[in-house]
């Protein structure tokens, strides 16, 4: 007699609610992460006590995006062995943990601790929640692309909110931690139901790409000392713009690596990221009250209408866009460029709602360009371009510096700041807009020299003679003779 075997139940089966989850603790985490990349303590330097070094507290405050940028690539090795799950709620835990001690930091020490803290607890959230969406229903990537490149949109914007009134500096420490309690409990929400559906397994990463996230990490640590020397010397404004020019120079030639659908990811994600978070906190602080503009206030409509587009066009690509499609993924980058060329045309503005123009055509660009990249590489891959993307942000922020820099050298009225505050972001438009240009060129003459080398080494197979008795190759899966034979 034959027993049949005994069925265990894996829980209750409801996987919309892990996904619905997931989701909400994306829209939560990710600008929360992000958020903490702008370094706002000079905004709220009147409120320092005079017995803290200033200077020192401000460079010391800044220490969170070289802290976030190190960890990305190290985090996603630690996925290898740690379920992401838990890898998000150690994260949050971090970033609620650092709110907790920015209440009592009252020295510069204390506060490059709990800004590092933050910056690492970032550093784990942000490709944790990229490798927890990867394998779920099409939505979430697109949400998870969707809100990544709002929040770079509105990191600036969402740094200075908590600061307009502020009593003491220590906010800039804590900028949301209602927020934060909210993350953190999504995060224990999502932990609990991953449990009750049985455990299911998240991609991992194999061996190979752990050594090139290993390899990414180099170039952000020497990004890192770049810009903590600069800050502490006191740098000019040349030297600045060179070494920025050669991080930038060296994470494009740290993307060369890989097959052709990885390094058009990866060129796109150190596209978005030199370019998108330093452009718009520039647009941010150009349009604050004090210099004409129409404040924060009149920027969040801008803000909210790139966002939800942005979100549309991740998901409407991620649906019906095919993964062949690479021509995308330009055109992305293309729609960035257009969107730097209207900086130039419509900033400043008095009325906010004008910047909807280049927030939507920065958003969208990005989040089409990325979209369209993720969908033909594996998830080693895309938090390997995650990783050089975060390293292009702090190269943005030097190489966006050093312009401001030259501009203001020799500035000796308000009006003649304002002038140049504007002149250089202006002209941090147009370098940005030529580096973006020079992406999608490098982009794709490398596609297509990929693209040759194999119909070279088709037309070599077809003038070699086959051996006398050898055996046809078998067609892959799926496909007939036809299909892999040669035109």
């Amino acid at each position: 007699m034959t027993v049949p075997p005994i069925q265990r139940s894996a829980g209750p089966r409801v996987p919309w609610l892990l996904d619905v989850t997931l989701g909400l603790l994306v829209v939560a985490a990710l600008p929360l992460a992000l958020v903490t990349v702008p370094n706002t303590l000079s905004v709220v330097a009147k409120l320092l006590p005079g017995d803290i070094d200033q200077v020192g507290l401000m460079r010391t405050h800044g220490l969170a995006l070289p802290a976030l940028m190190l960890t990305v690539p190290l985090a996603a090795v630690v996925l290898r062995r740690v379920q992401v799950v838990h890898v998000v709620l150690a994260g949050l835990a971090l970033v609620a943990l650092s709110d907790i001690a920015g209440g009592y930091a009252g020295s510069e020490l204390l506060a490059g601790v709990v800004r590092v803290l933050r910056g690492i607890g970032a550093g784990l959230v942000v490709p944790a929640t990229l490798a927890a969406v990867w394998d779920r229903v099409l939505v979430l990537r697109a949400l998870w692309v969707g809100v990544f490149s709002l929040s770079l949109l509105a990191a600036e914007a969402l740094a200075l909110w908590p600061l307009d009134k502020a009593t003491s500096w220590r906010v800039t420490l804590q900028p949301y931690p209602m927020l934060t309690g909210i993350a953190l409990a999504l995060a224990g929400a999502y932990l609990i139901v991953w449990i009750l559906l049985g455990r299911p397994a998240a991609p991992m990463l194999n061996d190979g790409e752990r050594s090139r996230l290993l390899l990414a990490a180099v170039p952000a640590a020497g990004i890192a000392v770049v810009a903590i020397s600069t800050a502490t010397e006191g740098w000019r404004a040349i030297p600045v713009i060179v070494l920025a020019v050669v991080a930038v120079a060296g994470l494009l030639g740290l993307a060369t690596i890989g097959a052709a659908e990885s390094r058009t990811l990866a060129y796109s994600m150190v596209a978005v990221g030199v370019v998108l978070l330093p452009s718009a906190a520039q647009i941010t602080l150009v349009e604050m009250g004090g210099l004409g503009g129409p404040g924060l206030r009149g920027l969040w409509v801008p803000y909210a209408v790139a966002g939800l587009l942005a979100v549309g066009a991740s998901a409407a690509v991620r649906k019906f866009a095919r993964p062949s499609g690479r021509w995308l993924a330009p055109l992305g980058l293309l729609a960035m460029v257009v969107g730097l060329c209207s900086v130039r045309l419509v900033v400043p503005s008095a009325d906010g709602l004008v910047l909807a123009v280049p927030f939507t055509l920065l958003a969208v660009g990005a989040a089409v360009a990325l979209t369209s990249a993720l969908q033909e590489v594996g998830v080693g891959t895309a938090v390997f371009g995650l990783s050089l993307c975060v390293a292009g942000v702090l190269a943005g922020f030097l190489l966006g510096t050093g312009v401001q820099m030259a501009m203001l050298d020799g500035v000796s009225s308000a009006q003649e700041l304002v002038d140049s505050f504007v002149g250089a972001l202006h002209s941090w438009a147009l370098i940005g807009g030529f580096l973006v240009v020079l992406v999608i060129v490098l982009s794709t003459v490398m596609a297509r020299r990929s693209a040759v080398r194999p119909a070279e080494g088709a037309g070599k197979a077809e003038d070699e003679e086959e051996p006398a008795g050898s055996v046809p190759a078998v067609p892959p899966q799926g496909q007939s003779p036809e299909d892999t034979a040669s035109p």
